[in-house]
């Protein structure tokens, strides 16, 4: 592109327009009131496991601290797209500020970011509680389990830093719609007047290595789990780690699967709609899927919540 079409296209900083998925359904009221229920469903989900796993002392170990942590970032990442998606649609608005559209990035990217690295740091966690039990107390300590917790966070962060910065500062021409309901990295490069080839390789390779490191960790954990549950002769012990592990599987699987397709697939096998569809996956649907994997198939969760349940029925019936 020569500078006269370049000068001729690119308007400077403006407001851009959110192009969501109320934009294609023939009852968007319907779907804004099904998404309204799925993030409530998920707030107070992520909220009563979080509750749960702080209140009862049975649940203080280093694996369920890694599950609120899970749920923390949960609510915080559907709470970056869906509040702001949900208003527009009642408000009759679909504006996003230049600003706002660099921190909506910036936090999804992070959050994004520290959850891979957090799964890998949960299965870890699971191998050396399977394969390496005596040593459990003292390589899972509540110091290490910070620094692990810490670390996930940083390089999430990481992530939103080197991503964010090279998006927002691409020039964009006039069509300022993003075909997506937030600011999500692919969906705004569609939009600059440069050729952004070699930024989308760079993008590339930098997820290889965000989902690389954490991907060779939980493949590494999951093969000696494997054959240390192969080994086992007690039936009991066989059913309670293939439970616990196979939970953590599906959440992977959910959330790597997404990410994949999104940052790793070329662009050829992307469109608008098919962007639009794995997102909602993954920011709406995984955050809501993740206290029930986690809740529903563990005995200690249910517990839990069965004496939270009778402490508060309980305390009703003594104010009665």
């Amino acid at each position: 592109m020569d500078n006269t079409t370049w000068v001729a296209n690119y308007t400077g900083w403006s407001d851009f327009f959110l192009v969501g998925v109320f934009s294609q359904p023939k009852h968007p009221a319907f779907l804004c009131v099904t998404i309204f229920v799925v993030f409530l469903m998920a707030l107070s989900g992520n909220t009563i496991l979080i509750l749960l796993i702080h209140s009862d002392a049975h649940l203080h170990t280093p694996m369920y601290f890694f599950i609120s942590q899970l749920s923390l970032m949960d609510m915080m990442h559907i709470s970056v797209t869906v509040p702001k998606m949900l208003m527009d649609q009642v408000m009759g608005v679909n504006k996003i500020s230049a600003p706002e559209c660099g921190m909506q990035m910036f936090l999804y990217l992070t959050l994004g970011g520290s959850e891979f690295f957090l799964l890998a740091a949960m299965a870890y966690d699971r191998y050396v509680a399977i394969c390496r039990p005596l040593y459990y107390p003292i390589l899972m300590n509540h110091r290490v389990c910070l620094l692990l917790v810490s670390g996930c966070w940083f390089l999430g962060s990481v992530d939103g830093f080197m991503l964010t910065p090279a998006t927002m500062t691409f020039p964009f021409c006039r069509s300022w719609e993003i075909y997506h309901y937030f600011c999500e990295v692919p969906a705004l490069m569609k939009l600059s007047c440069l050729d952004t080839s070699l930024y989308e390789t760079l993008m590339y390779l930098c997820c290889v290595l965000m989902l690389l490191i954490p991907v060779t960790v939980i493949s590494s954990s999951y093969s000696f789990i494997l054959l240390t549950i192969y080994k086992m002769s007690s039936a009991e012990g066989w059913k309670k780690a293939f439970t616990t592990c196979s939970s953590h599987m599906t959440v992977v699987i959910l959330f790597y699967g997404a990410a994949v397709y999104t940052y790793m697939l070329p662009s050829s096998y992307h469109t608008p709609e098919k962007d639009m569809v794995v997102s909602v996956f993954y920011t709406i649907l995984t955050p809501v899927l993740n206290p029930l994997i986690y809740s529903l198939r563990n005995k200690d969760v249910t517990g839990a919540l069965k004496k939270m349940l009778n402490v508060a029925s309980l305390f009703q019936e003594t104010r009665k």
